[in-house]
């Protein structure tokens, strides 16, 4: 049985395994931030030309490129979480009752919500370090090439950003599974419907 989510999921031609409305909104903002990998292609097919055909590389293409796939990489986290397209032992989960999956998947959002918190606090050091001089001075850490870009401190204020909204996304995706009742769902069950 679709609960209330779900349905409204597929009357606004949503995802269905989207859990929560912040869910929701990190989903919805995949689509626009998937053109970045067009961008790194665009810069990447760019230096080719220019080094190739005109003899004049570039010195910033490579590591915009390295930045903009390693933010991609990053935000594909709360994407996948937000979609409930993680990674799941599918055998387990599926052979269990609805009232197992309930218990697993509270068991799941604990889990993940312990490894965050601690993922958090070591992505919150490496952003102060990576935007402040040991004296406390507000400097964003550079690559150290002669173009030097500030990408080394973005990604990991991004690495903290991203562990943040995914401790908050389990957080929801805790309480919606201990509310969840498991009881309107049990009969239906036997008939493939979730």
């Amino acid at each position: 049985m679709l609960d209330d989510l779900d349905v409204d999921a597929h009357r606004d031609g949503g995802d269905p395994e989207v859990r929560t409305k912040l869910d929701r909104v990190v989903a919805n903002a995949a689509k626009p931030l998937s053109w970045a990998i067009f961008i790194a292609f665009g810069v990447s097919v760019f230096e080719v030309i220019s080094r190739y055909v005109f003899d004049s590389p570039t010195f910033w293409a490579h590591e915009t490129t390295t930045f903009l796939i390693a933010a991609i990489f990053l935000i594909g986290g709360p994407i996948a979480l937000a979609r409930n397209k993680h990674i799941r032992v599918r055998m387990i989960y599926d052979s269990v009752s609805p009232r197992g999956r309930r218990w697993l998947d509270i068991l799941n959002s604990i889990i993940a919500m312990v490894f965050f918190a601690g993922l958090g606090y070591a992505g919150a050091t490496m952003s102060w370090k990576a935007t402040h001089t040991p004296t406390g001075d507000f400097h964003f850490e550079g690559t150290g090439t002669a173009w030097n870009p500030p990408t080394p401190a973005l990604l990991k204020i991004t690495i903290f950003l991203c562990v943040c909204l995914m401790f908050i996304q389990t957080l929801l995706h805790l309480i919606k599974a201990i509310r969840r009742d498991v009881s309107a769902t049990a009969g239906n069950d036997a008939t493939g419907e979730k």
